[in-house]
């Protein structure tokens, strides 16, 4: 897969804390991509249509619509401020000429609706054309209202609140493929909603013990099966899954199964705990497999091995002989995200420098590649980098030392069925597209 740069205007350059991208996330077609930043925004890029003169121009992503989701709050019984950062975007899928997302920052989850709009109704009976109200008095005919062309207006709207259930921050939300319910997991807990009911919701995880001392591990991300409405899976800080069922109980305290590798006493050390900490999980399209990202590493788990994981890949081993600065920079507590291809067949995840790295499950081959400025020009091809450790560098090489840490993709994105990815690095976003031949 030979990746070049698309065209268009889905980069952003500023270099304010607020505009530092949280959140990436394609639609169930592909064509709306949406980003969520620090500053508590949402922007929708919209891919535009295939010119009819340029066939092999595939249409490139344009803003779309840009609106504000959440405001910083402050919570006064525990007197903690509440950030508006945007911590995940869920889209559900498209029923009608509208589009319906979730977003959701530490606390409260938004259902919005975003629609277009090219007509405006004329004539009203009641109102003058100002739209202030007219005395009934006046009133002498009735008019039929009619509908007139306007310029095309994107109309962001919440259709759902949904406030007031997490005493701890909220790390994921996850669309039930019955597409009525949805979860959202904080570090101890995991709660169903139905779209329908905001005031309610119901406490399917709780692993809070009785005694907080007695605390060993949190959530730290969760996500349902893409076909079984009753199936889904949250990873633990411990480095463990566990799947559960909701037919078997209410409350999923007992998982169906334990995903766990047995850890290699010789590596033990005492960043052991810390980079063994699962960062994300991601259910295959399939539904056969998960894939798990922890600090070094991105595995790939099958549903019906629970000992081992069936495939290892090695991000940037490199960093092994870097924990003790890392620690020291708190960069070991990263939070790396990981995804699928369309196919199931490729793997993403992000790395330091700009760097995120690809791995072919069927051929076992892998690459890293570099979103940065020089080679965001359109219709750049994207070169393979290599890190060098130690000894001789070769000239396209890079030095492990020279790799810069608060240059960081943690978040990437896959087009559901074709090979394009956007991967935002700090506050720019970069859209990469397989090269047309």
């Amino acid at each position: 897969m030979v990746l070049r740069s698309m065209d268009g205007n889905a980069k952003a350059s500023l270099t304010k804390y607020a505009d530092i991208i949280s959140t990436v996330e394609f639609n169930h077609t592909g064509e709306l991509l949406a980003t969520g930043d620090k500053g508590g925004r949402v922007v929708i890029f919209q891919r535009e249509q295939e010119s009819k003169n340029q066939v092999h121009r595939r249409g490139e992503y344009n803003v779309y619509s840009t609106f504000q989701s959440h405001e910083p709050e402050f919570d006064y019984l525990k007197s903690l401020e509440i950030e508006e950062k945007i911590n995940k975007i869920r889209w559900l899928p498209q029923q009608n000429a509208a589009y319906f997302l979730l977003s959701t920052n530490d606390k409260t989850v938004k259902l919005w609706k975003v629609s277009e709009r090219d007509k405006r109704p004329e004539g009203y009976n009641l109102k003058d054309e100002e739209g202030r109200l007219r005395d009934p008095a006046t009133i002498t005919t009735l008019r039929v209202p009619v509908l007139r062309p306007m310029d095309l207006m994107v109309e962001a709207t919440p259709r759902r609140v949904f406030a007031n259930a997490h005493t701890y921050h909220i790390n994921s939300i996850s669309v039930n493929s019955d597409y009525e319910t949805y979860m959202s997991a904080d570090d101890l807990r995991i709660n169903l909603w139905n779209f329908e009911i905001t005031n309610q919701s119901f406490n399917i995880v709780d692993i809070k013990p009785a005694n907080m001392e007695e605390l060993t591990e949190v959530i730290t991300a969760a996500e349902f099966h893409p076909h079984h409405c009753n199936t889904f899976v949250y990873s633990s800080s411990k480095g463990t899954i566990r799947l559960c069922d909701m037919r078997a109980s209410a409350l999923c305290d007992r998982h169906t199964k334990f995903f766990e590798e047995p850890e290699d006493p010789s590596n033990r050390s005492f960043f052991s705990e810390i980079i063994s900490s699962i960062s994300d999980v991601k259910f295959s399209h399939s539904g056969r497999y998960i894939m798990t990202r922890d600090y070094l590493t991105a595995k790939v788990w099958d549903l019906n091995m629970e000992n081992r994981p069936v495939e290892t890949y090695q991000v940037h081993d490199y960093l092994r002989s870097k924990l003790c600065s890392l620690y020291e920079n708190d960069c070991i507590f990263d939070k790396f995200e990981c995804v699928w291809n369309g196919s199931d067949s490729v793997i993403m995840t992000g790395s330091y420098n700009n760097f995120f790295r690809m791995f072919d499950r069927n051929t076992k081959r892998d690459v890293t590649l570099e979103a940065s400025r020089e080679n965001s020009k359109p219709r750049a091809i994207l070169k393979p980098r290599k890190v060098c450790v130690g000894g001789k560098r070769r000239k396209d090489e890079i030095s492990v030392d020279s790799l810069d840490f608060s240059k960081k993709i943690l978040h990437t994105a896959w087009h559901p069925s074709e090979n394009i990815i956007a991967v935002a690095a700090t506050n720019n976003l970069y859209i990469f597209q397989d090269k047309v031949n």
